[in-house]
């Protein structure tokens, strides 16, 4: 890989976790709005961010099928998990796909070892998250152990479906648009089934607009090129920032604070990204 394609995927990573990173404060303004409807909405949305790209017929059935497999699938079980289980530890679960990402390159990719300096960065960088997300402490309930498998699950799905894409790597990045509206589509269709009907405010209708052309939009098409042009090890690795990030804009909204143990968590995620990429940027 050469240094120009290398410094342009990590560009592009950092731009999909940048835009993942405000999810959670924006969403704060949207916990009022259903699950699915909002995934729905919001993907409806971030179709129109590639609305050239929709023509019927130029995404072949296999690429369409993996499509909804990452964006429609990893949401609900997502969604089910946070339902089913404790949030805190289901959301830690789902944080295993940067690491799943990592381990699993090998597998769905050829030609990639992993070394240990990736094993150790992913590692670091899973250690930081936990500490984020529960605050050092952690409960699995065994009632909680359904949601506890569909957030595994979910973390599966969006570690493979990355791979996958880097695997297939011939579908243009414009295809993401028509993965956007059918999985939205079938989001609202779950909204439709499990949930009761909701009509947003005209004050929350900006924030999911936001939300709809950001991290559920842009940050797909941004991830797509990412992993296309670059080496998954290393994305996987970066992507440990996305929660370092999301907790940083939260307390600069002034919901949260940060603590001695953010900071060490940060310290951790910071020291595992660097572990994880120097490396390959040096080989570049």
């Amino acid at each position: 890989m050469s240094a120009g394609s290398h410094r342009r995927a990590t560009l592009y990573a950092l731009g999909a976790i940048a835009l993942w990173g405000t999810l959670a404060v924006l969403g704060l303004e949207l916990r009022a709005v259903p699950p699915f409807l909002l995934v729905g909405s919001a993907l409806l949305l971030g179709a129109l961010c590639g609305a050239r790209g929709l023509r019927p017929g130029a995404v072949r059935p296999a690429v369409l099928l993996l499509g909804v497999y990452g964006l429609f699938a990893y949401h609900f079980c997502l969604f089910l998990a946070l339902r089913l289980a404790p949030p805190v530890e289901a959301n830690l679960l789902n944080y295993l796909w940067p690491l799943l990402i990592v381990v699993l390159s090998p597998v769905f990719l050829s030609g990639v070892r992993l070394g240990r300096r990736h094993v150790a960065g992913a590692l670091l960088g899973f250690a930081g998250a936990w500490l984020l997300v529960s605050g050092g402490r952690l409960g699995f309930a065994r009632e909680g152990l359904a949601g506890y498998l569909l957030a595994v699950a979910a973390a599966f799905i969006w570690a493979t479906y990355s791979l996958l894409s880097k695997r297939l790597g011939s579908f243009p990045t414009s295809a993401i648009a028509s993965f956007c509206l059918v999985s939205g589509l079938l989001s609202l269709g779950c909204h439709a089934l499990f949930e009761p009907a909701y009509r947003p405010s005209v004050g929350e209708l900006p924030f999911l607009l936001l939300i709809g052309l950001g991290p559920m939009g842009a940050a797909f098409y941004l991830w797509d090129r990412a992993l296309k042009e670059g080496d998954p090890r290393v994305i996987g690795t970066l992507a440990y920032l996305t929660p370092l990030l999301s907790t940083l804009l939260i307390a600069l909204a002034g919901v949260g604070r940060l603590g001695g143990l953010a900071l060490g968590a940060m310290a951790l995620i910071i020291g595992g990204a660097v572990v994880g990429t120097w490396p390959a940027a040096a080989r570049s």
